[in-house]
């Protein structure tokens, strides 16, 4: 979508962008043919679309994610996705609290639509950075809010990469709650075991880990963190071909559906079921 996208050049908007659309002028390519933006936009901002248009292309062609980020519209950063989603990564990030002084982050996940990589912290928790860097693009639930600010305060990352937190797209697309009522509106349904696993539970089961040495309560958390991004990468793809099916590109642009990847760990019923009787969840 990136080649047909207009609405990032200051002065066209999205109704401006879908008349030059209706118009015949599709593509970044097609700026030269000069007809059909006479008609619709003034010759000032005929000038601004040719420089722009031409810019595009070049930071395209650099694959500088970053300038496209900075340059849409919040409500259209899905755009990014078709043309960065072989150097993209799904992220999303497990923590004691909600980012108070003493909280910490205890486990992050990261998948890049073929391989899975976990963190820990205590363990490999200082590899995450290298490996981070090498994505041009990463995908969120909540994540501008959340998951970005907690990763750049407790390791002291920047985390400067173009962004698609899903929970202002999915909004957009009449999407609302958290990431597992997301997906229950899409039909997606997560392992039985993990019903009812969220975020708090998760404080519960680091805490299992750490006081008592639980390792299995370590590989449930693994697990729902793990099926968290997952998760986004089938959102991401069902987001954006909603959004495309609005355009006049549905025919070319629609992405196949994703396959999901096996979770390299399994919830451990019995931990979940004590943690329940425990404290009464």
């Amino acid at each position: 979508m990136l080649k047909n996208t207009f609405c990032h050049i200051p002065g066209i908007g999205a109704q401006t962008e879908r008349r030059l659309w209706e118009a015949g002028l599709r593509s970044w390519d097609s700026v030269n043919d000069h007809t059909p933006a006479r008609e619709i936009i003034p010759e000032k901002k005929r000038n601004l679309l040719e420089k722009y248009c031409s810019e595009s292309a070049e930071q395209l062609a650099a694959r500088n994610a970053g300038w496209f980020d900075g340059m849409l519209p919040s409500n259209q950063s899905w755009r990014l996705f078709g043309e960065f989603r072989h150097s993209v990564a799904f992220l999303d990030i497990e923590t004691t609290g909600l980012s108070g002084d003493t909280d910490h982050i205890t486990t992050i996940a990261l998948y890049d639509g073929k391989s899975i990589f976990h963190y820990i912290k205590g363990g490999n928790m200082s590899d995450f950075a290298e490996r981070v860097k090498n994505y041009k693009l990463i995908v969120t639930y909540n994540g501008k809010t959340f998951d970005v600010p907690f990763i750049r305060k407790y390791l002291r990352i920047p985390m400067n990469h173009a962004h698609i937190d899903l929970r202002y797209v999915l909004s957009a697309l009449g999407h609302a709650g958290g990431l597992k009522q997301c997906e229950k509106q899409f039909g997606i349904e997560r392992e039985d075991s993990l019903e009812g696993v969220d975020g708090f539970f998760a404080v519960l089961l680091w805490n299992d880990f750490k006081r008592n040495g639980n390792q299995h309560a370590l590989e449930t958390l693994l697990a729902y963190n793990i099926a968290d991004v997952i998760s986004l990468e089938t959102l991401m793809t069902l987001a954006y071909n909603a959004n495309v099916r609005a355009t006049p590109f549905a025919a070319t642009h629609i992405l196949p559906p994703v396959e999901s990847p096996e979770i390299p760990f399994k919830p451990h019923v019995r931990t979940i079921e004590k943690l329940r009787h425990q404290y009464g969840w």
